[in-house]
Order: structure tokens, then C-alpha cells, then sequence
């Protein structure tokens, strides 16, 4: 990894060409998306299992689209004690956490004449996205918990999960399982815009959805971009993203492993580690390299790592968290001595992970808080998939004919310099009838 000092003109530019990556999408993607959603709204099932056959699975059929229970029962003869007992403890944690989130409807009479509410209620139905990872054979289990979860708990009552299935027609068993696990109510074998798409238009097969949630490639998330609006979406994520602010008394292999471990996922991901030492920018930079001649990924982590990573030297802590406000990362880990003595500067991050001994990983499967994050600077105004997702919050209004007639004249003022002369009527006609 290449270092620089900053502030410089060569660490502005690095860091410049980092945060601009951004989630711009090309014209031909974006076009080739919407003639598919289009597609799937006409054409319903037949244009859904016509791109299955296409892209995923040749002999799939309509009728078999839909996971059944019996696929379910084996799935979990099919998977070991020690998942199922991972499976367990992170369930237990992500719940937790989430039921922590839930607030409730309310009520206000404290103005006299008028009562003023909240109502709190979840959105019917929800699809829950999850990838399939390498055909299958890289199962991203973590999707399902984080997705369904808080759904869950919202009290969502139907809630459907969509992956794409393998060649063969399959799901992974692990996926399954875990779906079993978390309440799903229906797993549909579909992936990319056109499941999208069928859970935002609804099919012969597939219900129509209020709330789509869950990364994927970029043609899922072009197509959750264009049907926002028909359904509520959870975000518009794009590349992982790690910044490491460390210090002398961090492990430089720490470091470097947990740069990796984002920089793995993608040859867009961004890692970056900010320090204020010299010697642990050299020593992160070997253990970078060492650890990444061995990692399965190593070519696509060498890249991220050779595009969008960077080892920034500053000239003092406070300097770091300015920097990382500026970046606003998806992941932010404080490798330093004090992490408590700094949380308080932190404005713009995805979630926060203090001290040597909390990497990026447990936050991805079984600490509790969602891993599904703003990405690209989103931070900034932007926050984790939570149990607000999946509710909706209506307002409660009732005044008595006191408390009309004594504001009904500043309502009358204000509708009069907005020249939204029903709106005056609205008021004086109930004024001359009392």
C-alpha cells in the first residue's frame, strides 16, 4: 500500500479519487435494467422464469420457483452442529439489538383543546434480497439475518426472500436454514433486477412488497434505485469500505487484516488506514503485503488494495477523525490507545468499532447492530438498516372548537400569503357556523 503524507497534494488527490468513486451507474445498465423491470410489470411470470432459464437456471421451471417445505427439511439434515449453533447466537444478539429500536404510538394534550399523536404500525409485506455468491457456494447467510431480523421485529406479517438459485435449481442449504430460522415466510429462486422487479410489481407467483431490502450486484441495485418510489428501499449501497485510524500502540497485523478483509469483497472496495505514526504506516504496509499473498481472494484484494486503498500519515488523532468526517466511511475502526476519548468528534461513519479486539467481521455476523450500511459518503445523511425500515408513522390530529377558533386566525394568515384561498374557506366557513 502506498503512503502519503497529509496534508499534501498527493494525499488530497489519493484521497479525492477514493471518495469520488461514488455510485454513479453506466447509461447501457441503467437502460438495460428498465427495459427488464418493464418487462417483469407486463409479462409478470413468463418474463421472470424466461431470465431465470437465461441467466441462472436453464430447467427451472415456474412451478418449482418457489422453495418448498420438504426443500426446507432436508436443507437442515444438510448442514452441521457448529453452523446451527453460530446460527443460534448470532439470531439471539441481532434481535436483541434490534428490539432496542422499536418505538411506540404516543399521544399529547398538553395544548388545551387539542389532541396531537403518533401512530407507529409496520408496513404489511417485505422482500428480503439476498445473493447467492459465487452460484451458490459462498452462501451470504449474514443477508438473511440482517434483512428479515428487523423485520421481523418491526412486526412486519409477511415477509418474502428472493436469491437466485444455482444451475441445478438449488438453494444453498445454509440459506434455507437460515431462512427457516428467522420466520421467512416464502423463499422465491430468483435473483437480480428481475426478482427486484417482481417483488415491486408482484407476479402470478410472487406477492407484491411494500419495503425491498439487501445488497446485490449492480443490476439489483440499479433496480431498486428505479423502483424507489413504488416501494420503500433500504439504501442504494455500493462498494465496501474500511478506514483504520491507528495509532503506535495498535497491531500493525490487525490492521492489515482488517483492511483486507473489506478490500476481499470487491476491486472497488475502498481500505484506508490514517495514522499518526510513521513506523506503524511501514509496519502495516509489509503485513499488508505478507497477509495478502496468501488470502484465496488476493486478486481481487490486490486490486481494490492498488486502486482505492491508501495508508495516510497525519500529524495527530484529531486530524484523523476530520479526515474520516470528510470521508464519512461505511466502517470505522479506532485502533488507538483512548478510542472512548474520541467518539464524541465522530459525526459521519456507518458504524464505529473501538478497540483492537472488535474487527469489522463481528460487526458483519454476530455482534448485533445491522451490517447493512451507507456506503460512498452516504454517512453523511444516511444511517444502518434498522426496525425504521420497516414502519410507518402517522400522525394524529384533533382539536376541540376552543382551540380552533383561538388559532383559526394565524391559519387564515398564513393559507392568505400562500393565496390558497380554499384553504382560508376551510377555516372561515367553520368560524360563521359557530
Amino acid at each position: 500500500m502506498k503512503i502519503y503524507n497529509y496534508p499534501s497534494k498527493s494525499a488530497e488527490k489519493r484521497i479525492v479519487s477514493i471518495a469520488d468513486r461514488g455510485l454513479g451507474f453506466k447509461k447501457k445498465d441503467i437502460l438495460s435494467v428498465t427495459r427488464i423491470l418493464e418487462d417483469v410489470r407486463k409479462n409478470r411470470d413468463k418474463a421472470l422464469i424466461k431470465y431465470t432459464n437465461r441467466f441462472d437456471s436453464p430447467g427451472l421451471t415456474i412451478e418449482s420457483i418457489k422453495v418448498t417445505p420438504k426443500e426446507i427439511d432436508n436443507a437442515a439434515k444438510k448442514v452441521d452442529r457448529s453452523f446451527v449453533r453460530a446460527l443460534n447466537r448470532a439470531v439471539r444478539q441481532i434481535e436483541a439489538f434490534h428490539k432496542q429500536q422499536l418505538t411506540t404510538s404516543w399521544i399529547n394534550t398538553k395544548r388545551p383543546g387539542t389532541l396531537l399523536g403518533q401512530m407507529v404500525n409496520p408496513v404489511d409485506t417485505a422482500g428480503v434480497y439476498v445473493p447467492g455468491g459465487m452460484g451458490g457456494k459462498t452462501p451470504l447467510v449474514s443477508s438473511i439475518l440482517m434483512g428479515v431480523i428487523p423485520a421481523k421485529v418491526a412486526g412486519v406479517k409477511h415477509i418474502a426472500m428472493v436469491t437466485p438459485p444455482t444451475k441445478n435449481g438449488k438453494i444453498n442449504p445454509h440459506l434455507l436454514t437460515a431462512a427457516k430460522k428467522v420466520g421467512v415466510d416464502a423463499v422465491y429462486k430468483v435473483g437480480s433486477a428481475w426478482a427486484i422487479a417482481a417483488l415491486a410489481y408482484g407476479t402470478e407467483t410472487i406477492q407484491k412488497v411494500d419495503v425491498i431490502v439487501g445488497p446485490g450486484n449492480i443490476y439489483v441495485t440499479i433496480a431498486k434505485k428505479l423502483v424507489a418510489g413504488t416501494v420503500g428501499i433500504d439504501m442504494i449501497a455500493g462498494p465496501s469500505e474500511i478506514m483504520v485510524i491507528a495509532d503506535s500502540t495498535a497491531n500493525p497485523a490487525f490492521v492489515a487484516a482488517d483492511l483486507l478483509s473489506q478490500a476481499e469483497h470487491d476491486i472497488l472496495s475502498s481500505a484506508i488506514l490514517v495514522t499518526n505514526s510513521k513506523d506503524m504506516a511501514k509496519a502495516v504496509a509489509l503485513c499488508v503485503d505478507e497477509q495478502l499473498a496468501v488470502l484465496t481472494r488476493k486478486e481481487i484484494a490486490g486490486k481494490s488494495i492498488a486502486r482505492f486503498g491508501a495508508i495516510i500519515i497525519v500529524p495527530d488523532i484529531d486530524t484523523a477523525l476530520e479526515l474520516s468526517n470528510r470521508i464519512a466511511p461505511e466502517h470505522l475502526e479506532l485502533q488507538i490507545k483512548d478510542p472512548f476519548a474520541y467518539i464524541g468528534q465522530i459525526r459521519n461513519a456507518g458504524a464505529v468499532f473501538l478497540g483492537d479486539y472488535t474487527p469489522e467481521p463481528v460487526g458483519d455476523y454476530m455482534a448485533g447492530p445491522n451490517h447493512v450500511l451507507p456506503t460512498a459518503g452516504t454517512a453523511r445523511f444516511s444511517s444502518a438498516l434498522s426496525v425504521d425500515n420497516f414502519v410507518k408513522k402517522t400522525s394524529l390530529i384533533q382539536y376541540s372548537r376552543q382551540a380552533f377558533e383561538r388559532e383559526a386566525g394565524d391559519i387564515i394568515h398564513l393559507a392568505e400569503i400562500e393565496g390558497l384561498d380554499a384553504h382560508v374557506n376551510a377555516v372561515k366557513i367553520r368560524l360563521m357556523a359557530s
